[in-house]
């Protein structure tokens, strides 16, 4: 299973402690879920960065292109 597999198998688990643990807040606290519930997006947002993030192959995208074709012997 590799990195991106992993962000988006545990996408579900983690909204729905999210979701839990804003709920309680709710019940127990001085916050209700009316102010709470942007922090759903944010952990989705943040789930979503982390899945593209773990799935982008190595070496993609190049730090700084080349500006033009490589040339012999490595030597400008």
């Amino acid at each position: 299973m590799n990195g991106g597999n992993l962000a988006g198998a545990i996408r579900g688990p983690v909204m729905l402690i999210t979701l839990g643990a804003l709920l309680a807040l709710d019940q127990s606290g001085p916050y209700g879920i009316s102010r709470t519930w942007p922090a759903l997006i944010i952990v989705f947002g943040v789930m979503k960065l982390l899945e593209r993030i773990a799935a982008r192959p190595a070496g993609y995208p190049p730090a700084y292109p080349t500006a033009g074709p490589p040339t012999p012997g490595g030597v400008a």
